[in-house]
């Protein structure tokens, strides 16, 4: 019977994926804007010390995270929906354009547009785990 070894490296997969398969969908996405903004500072520190690989490789992963959020946005189930889907495009050309170009002024205004939207998903997120709002006269 072969013998098992497992390392840290490995616990630490399976732990992310247990804690990613088992997240309600907001928590999911906070999750993924969490990776988002990380990736944009790893390219800033890239540009900070001026290593161009660590660059392109966070805004790589950072355009793929983008697509993944429009690919997987259902638009049309919801009002805001088209625009939210303009800003992700818009966002992701920026990127593409930022690491093209190796423009940190570029890439550092998707990281505040994207540290915004974090916020606000993250906000959205509390507000759904507290559980139904109440309304004036107690109607919830």
């Amino acid at each position: 019977m072969p013998a098992y070894v497992v390392n840290a490296e490995d616990l630490k997969a399976r732990y992310m994926r247990d804690a990613i398969e088992t997240a309600s969908p907001a928590v999911r996405l906070t999750m993924i804007f969490d990776r988002l903004v990380l990736d944009l500072r790893m390219a800033d520190q890239g540009f900070e010390n001026g290593d161009l690989k660590q660059v392109s490789d966070s805004l790589i992963h950072a355009q793929e995270v983008l697509l993944t959020l429009r690919t997987t946005l259902r638009a049309d189930e919801w009002e805001a929906g088209p625009r939210l889907a303009a800003l992700y495009d818009f966002l992701h050309r920026e990127l593409v354009a930022a690491n093209m170009g190796k423009d940190r002024q570029r890439a550092a205004g998707v990281a505040d547009m994207v540290a915004k939207l974090s916020g606000a998903w993250h906000q959205a997120a509390e507000t759904v785990a507290a559980g139904p709002l109440e309304v004036a006269g107690g109607v919830g």
